[in-house]
């Protein structure tokens, strides 16, 4: 199916190259795009040297942004009855164990990030088919399974973000808003970066980052120079 651009996306289109440019370039060129009516997001992604089908090189993490990435996710937390109070009042829009779990089960999905402790995580495990797909489901590789629920609610909530590669080896986050002053914009690609980088498998051989592209959410996208970030 073919896609339809806007008008806007192909006058933008125009100008885009393959050629990488360094990061804080890429982010000056984001920001001559035509602007829309609203504040678009600003997309990472990153083509990584990993072989997907071996379970050592997969990359799956999550990044608190030191700049934020612009808008608050809503928070449900599974957890003990004494956390709930806590819980709540660091952001969890909804906390506790069986209730919670029940309300979920039976279709309510109104919420972004779940995150859950070790002695919950044990019943709301049957939940897996439910959230699994929606990929909500707690897991300890993103930090949405820990014993410090009430820190995780107050990450999530501020917009720490989670990622994972798909089976392409490519792995993808929102790093901010258009609206974001450029070097607020670079910092929290860096962050991103950097954590990417520090997750390299041992087994991964050649380049292991191979390609980054930045975009907002009505523009093409912007080729990075990578080398940097291969140091």
């Amino acid at each position: 199916m073919k896609v339809r651009r806007s008008k806007r996306y192909k006058e933008a289109a125009k100008e885009w190259s393959q050629d990488p440019i360094k990061l804080v370039d890429a982010v000056k060129k984001l920001k001559t795009y035509k602007p829309t009516k609203f504040d678009q997001s600003i997309d990472c992604v990153v083509q990584l040297g990993i072989d997907t089908k071996l379970a050592d090189q997969l990359i799956r993490g999550a990044v608190s942004l030191p700049n934020g990435i612009g808008k608050s996710k809503k928070v449900i937390a599974f957890c003990e009855d004494s956390d709930i109070e806590s819980a709540k009042k660091a952001g969890a829009i909804e906390a506790g164990s069986d209730d919670l779990i029940k309300k979920v089960s039976d279709g309510w999905m109104d919420f972004d990030v779940a995150v859950a402790s070790p002695k919950v995580m044990g019943k709301a495990g049957r939940l897996g088919k439910v959230l699994g797909p929606q990929g909500k489901m707690p897991s300890p590789k993103n930090g949405t399974v820990t014993a410090d629920v009430i820190t995780a609610v107050k990450e999530f909530t501020a917009g720490k973000t989670d990622f994972k590669n798909d089976t392409g080896g490519n792995v993808h986050t929102v790093v901010g808003k258009l609206s974001f002053e450029e070097n607020k914009l670079v910092e929290n690609i860096q962050a991103f970066l950097g954590v990417i980088r520090r997750m390299r498998p041992q087994s991964a051989k050649g380049t292991y980052i191979k390609k980054i592209a930045i975009s907002a959410t009505m523009s093409p996208s912007v080729i990075v120079d990578a080398s940097e970030f291969n140091l």
